[in-house]
Formats: C-alpha cells, structure tokens, sequence
C-alpha cells in the first residue's frame, strides 16, 4: 500500500485551492509547497477532461521539482449549457481571474438558453504524479442546483451560486468545514486516502 508523502508540491497557482487541499492534508502531517512558491510556471491546459489536465500539470511539477506532486482540475458543468464551462471553468473568469464575470456569464448564457433547468455539478480530478513517472487520478463530483444572485463570501470560483443537492445554502455561504464535508474535492480526497491506506 503507497504511503503519504512526507511533503509534497500542490500544483496550483489558485490561492483558494492551497487552502482547501492544504487543510484536507494537514491531519495526515503531510508537508505541502505550492508551486507558485517554487516559482514553477502553470502549464497550459491542452487537454479536453478535467483528469487529462491534472495529470499534465502534476507530471510538470513532479518532474520540475524532484518531489511528488498533486494536482487539482476542477470545473463547474451546466447540463443546460452541455455541459459547460467545464474544463474551461477558470478561463470564463477571463486573464483577471474574476469569477463575478463568469458566474455573470453563466447567468446570462442560462437567460438565452430560455430554460428553467439550474441542474449542475462540480467535477474534481485529483491526479498524484512521482518524479519517477508513477501517477495515478480520483475523482468527486457534487451535484446540485445554481441560483442567482450570488450568495456568499467563503470559498472561491463558483460558490457563491451553487446550492448542492439537500443544502439551503450556497458553497459561498457554507463555513469551510461544512463544505470539505461534502465537496467534490472532499470526494475525490476520499479515494486518496484510501490509496494511501488512511482514515478518510
């Protein structure tokens, strides 16, 4: 059974990412670097899933830096909307990084779609990468439904208008223990562990 590293580099230059996976590791007293400490550059998302391009960028900083590397690709997808932005969640917020312009965007796509369905869900692919090319992928997914306007200040990217499924509030509004207990993130972390051999 693979064993926790003793530290290990995030491969994510999202600030709300290293908080939330740093605080899913801290009871396993793995030590976490972001990349964008490392100074490690973001390579470009080419692939068309949210596993092929967590794996991209957890091989480039596993091979960059000599350490093993977990990478987090995650998206938002609107069944009325076929599925969007899913993989490109992050860039409807545009080079600012400002999703009040992509959850505007969501709002005004479901406006010219004409439908009533808000159905969605987030998707999580956690990919582990070693610096000898080992690699394995786990995913998590939370369904529920988008409501405007947005409601919240915690979290990031698209929580302020998602409720999930047999909540009332949105991720935006749910205390950051509340959310990790049942995220995407918190799912695909989940089978992590269990690769690791520790309690989820």
């Amino acid at each position: 059974m693979p064993q926790p590293p003793p530290r290990l580099v995030l491969a994510t230059h999202n600030p709300g990412k290293v908080r939330e996976i740093s605080a899913l590791l801290a009871p396993l007293g793995v030590g976490v670097i972001a990349a964008g400490d490392l100074g490690l550059p973001e390579p470009e998302e080419t692939e068309d899933s949210f596993a092929g391009n967590a794996l991209l960028k957890a091989r480039a900083a596993a091979s960059s830096s000599g350490l093993p590397a977990l990478s987090d690709d995650s998206g938002l997808e609107v069944a009325a909307l076929g599925g969007a932005p899913g993989v490109v969640s992050a860039r409807w917020a545009g080079p600012e990084k400002d999703f009040g312009v992509a959850m505007a965007r969501v709002e005004r796509e479901l406006a010219a779609s004409g439908t009533l369905d808000r159905s969605a869900r987030f998707v999580c692919a956690l990919a582990l990468a070693q610096p000898d090319g080992a690699q394995a992928v786990f995913e998590g997914q939370l369904r529920g439904a988008l409501t405007w306007p947005p409601r919240g200040k915690n979290g990031f990217g698209y929580d302020p208008i998602f409720v999930p499924e047999g909540q009332e509030k949105t991720c935006g509004e749910m205390t950051p223990e509340a959310k990790h207990a049942i995220s995407h993130r918190a799912m695909a972390f989940k089978k992590l562990l269990a690769f690791w051999g520790a309690p989820a």
